[in-house]
C-alpha cells in the first residue's frame, strides 16, 4: 500500500485555492491514499467563520473531495469543519476519508484543546464515536491532533482490529517535541502503523512545523517530511508486518480489559480501587 503524506500550507477561508493545491499534489504523485492535515481544506484559525464553512455529509465541498477520490482511484483523507446531521448549530472539527467508490467516512475530534493559543471548545462540540474505515487494504482508524495525547482512543482502535491509525494535525512548533514522542509510542503500544500528517506555514500567531511521518508497528520510522516546508512524501507499507510485530511484542494479546473499568472508577472518585 502506497501512502502519500501531503504537508500543505492552506490559506485561511480560501476553499477554492486549497482544493486546487490538493488536486495539484494528487496529480503530482501516484498513490493508493493521500493524507492531508487538520483543517487543510479551510485553514485552521477560522474562529467565527467556522459556522459559515462547516459542511454537511452531502455538502458540495465533500462532494468535490469524493469526486477527486473517484477520478484518481484513490483514498483521500483531509480535515474540515462539519455540521451535526440532527442538531442545528452544532459543528465539529472533523477528518473525512473519501473512498474511490464514492463512500465517505467522517470522524469528529474527541479532545478539543482550549488552552494557550487554542480555543476549540468555544467553537466545536466533542466527538463521541470512533470511525473505522474498511478499505481494500485493511481497517483504518482516524484521529485528529490533540486526540493522540489520549492513548485510550488508539488502544480502542487496535482492539477493534484497525491496522493503521492516521492522525491529521495542525500542530504549531511549540508542540513538536510532544508529537514526535507520542507518534512512535502509539505505534509500539498498539503494534499498528501510525501515520501523522501536519500542516505547515504561519497562520495568524501560529507557526506549523510540518514534519509528516510514518512509523511501523515496532516504532521504526519509515518516512519523515521536511520541517517548515510544503512537501509530498510517499511510503510503502506492508500490513503483514503487523502479525510479525505482535509475535515480537504481544501487547494486544496482553491487554487486561479490567483496567479500563478501574480507570473509570478512579477518574470518577479519585480513589484507589481495592480488589476483594
Amino acid at each position: 500500500m502506497k501512502l502519500a503524506l501531503v504537508t500543505m500550507r492552506p490559506k485561511i477561508a480560501d476553499i477554492k485555492s486549497n482544493l486546487q493545491k490538493m488536486e495539484k499534489y494528487i496529480k503530482k504523485t501516484k498513490a493508493d491514499m493521500y493524507i492531508f492535515g487538520e483543517m487543510s481544506i479551510t485553514g485552521y484559525p477560522l474562529k467565527d467563520e467556522l459556522r459559515d464553512y462547516a459542511e454537511s455529509k452531502d455538502g458540495n465541498l465533500i462532494k468535490k473531495i469524493k469526486k477527486l477520490a473517484k477520478d484518481n482511484k484513490a483514498y483521500i483523507i483531509a480535515g474540515l469543519p462539519t455540521r451535526d446531521e440532527k442538531v442545528q448549530g452544532i459543528i465539529y472539527n472533523s477528518a473525512i476519508l473519501a473512498h474511490p467508490d464514492g463512500k465517505v467516512d467522517i470522524y469528529n475530534k474527541w479532545f478539543l484543546p482550549t488552552f494557550g493559543p487554542f480555543e476549540e471548545k468555544i467553537f466545536f462540540d466533542e466527538g463521541e464515536s470512533l470511525t473505522i474505515s474498511e478499505t481494500k487494504f485493511g481497517k483504518i482508524g482516524l484521529i485528529v491532533c490533540y486526540d493522540i495525547f489520549f492513548p485510550e482512543i488508539c488502544k480502542a482502535y487496535a482492539l477493534l482490529g484497525c491496522d493503521i491509525i492516521i492522525c491529521i494535525s495542525a500542530s504549531p512548533s511549540i508542540t513538536r517535541k510532544y508529537f514526535e514522542i507520542l507518534i512512535p509510542a502509539r505505534a509500539i503500544e498498539n503494534t499498528v502503523f501510525m501515520v501523522y500528517t501536519n500542516i505547515v506555514g504561519t497562520q495568524e500567531n501560529l507557526v506549523f512545523w510540518g514534519g509528516s511521518q510514518v512509523y511501523d508497528p515496532l516504532a521504526n520510522e519509515l518516512i519523515k517530511a521536511p520541517y517548515f516546508k510544503e512537501s509530498i512524501v510517499t511510503c510503502d507499507i506492508n500490513l503483514k508486518d503487523i502479525e510479525k510485530a505482535r509475535a515480537n511484542r504481544p501487547v494486544i494479546r496482553d491487554v487486561r480489559p479490567v483496567i479500563y473499568n478501574d480507570l473509570y472508577e478512579i477518574s470518577r472518585k479519585h480513589k484507589i480501587i481495592k480488589k476483594k
